[in-house]
């Protein structure tokens, strides 16, 4: 998500194939259990409802497909990573002789001057442009199987009787969970579903990113304007 990549969009589009299938459930609950004119109500049952959590930012991260997707997506973006590190580095060589002249007047002084700070202004763009663009197919990528998550998770919750999944990708106080027991987390058995139903097969140990808890990072030389906490290997660029 400091997860501002995939943490925004993620509230947002797990809302509409959960809610949509929500409301369509109740809809038609609701107009089959009205009665008749004339009749009373037939008493129903109540008991306590049954509640999952479920970490979906870290479920798209965890499932096969999403490593292969961004682990290809990282590589992709090798190229832009090395020739923002090559723009980096020419920047420092020539602040490097920025200090080593020692006449404020000179005008070799000036020259570096103008160029340091056009070559930077061309650096910044670089960088933005290539953030965006890293980001923006992050988020397709996560959209795409999320999309495919949803009716996972809605079966899930109808074969087990929960009447209510929270996502806990946000940690409180930023999330609405302060605390919830493994019990609860149906976090890895939606995924293990997932994997078993989109036929992906896992990476290699020795290159897959740890499950529940990577994030993919940005493109730059330095600090991107959103960077994670973690990333898993392979999808995110070196910092400089």
């Amino acid at each position: 998500m400091n997860s501002k990549i995939v943490r925004s969009f993620m509230v947002m589009a797990i809302a509409m194939p959960i809610v949509a299938v929500a409301q369509g459930g109740t809809t038609n609950t609701a107009s089959a259990a009205t009665p008749p004119a004339g009749t009373a109500p037939a008493p129903t049952a109540t008991g306590p409802t049954r509640i999952g959590v479920i970490s979906i930012q870290d479920a798209i991260l965890a499932t096969n497909e999403g490593q292969k997707e961004f682990e290809t997506l990282g590589k992709k973006f090798e190229p832009k990573r090395n020739e923002i590190k090559s723009m980096t580095d020419e920047i420092d060589g020539l602040k490097k002789q920025l200090d080593a002249s020692k006449a404020p007047n000179d005008e070799n002084r000036a020259g570096l001057v103008r160029q340091i700070e056009a070559k930077q202004k061309s650096l910044t763009r670089s960088q933005e442009d290539a953030q965006n663009d890293f980001v923006g197919q992050q988020n397709e990528i996560a959209q795409k199987i999320l999309q495919k998550m949803g009716p996972v998770i809605d079966k899930y919750a109808k074969d087990n009787g929960l009447g209510l999944i929270i996502d806990i990708s946000k940690p409180w106080p930023d999330g609405p969970v302060l605390w919830a027991g493994q019990s609860v987390d149906i976090t890895k058995t939606v995924v293990d579903i997932y994997n078993q139903q989109s036929g992906v097969p896992s990476a290699p140990s020795a290159s897959r990113p740890g499950a529940g808890g990577t994030r993919p990072g940005g493109v730059g030389a330095t600090r991107p304007a959103t960077t994670p906490t973690t990333k898993p290997q392979g999808t995110t660029p070196p910092k400089q």
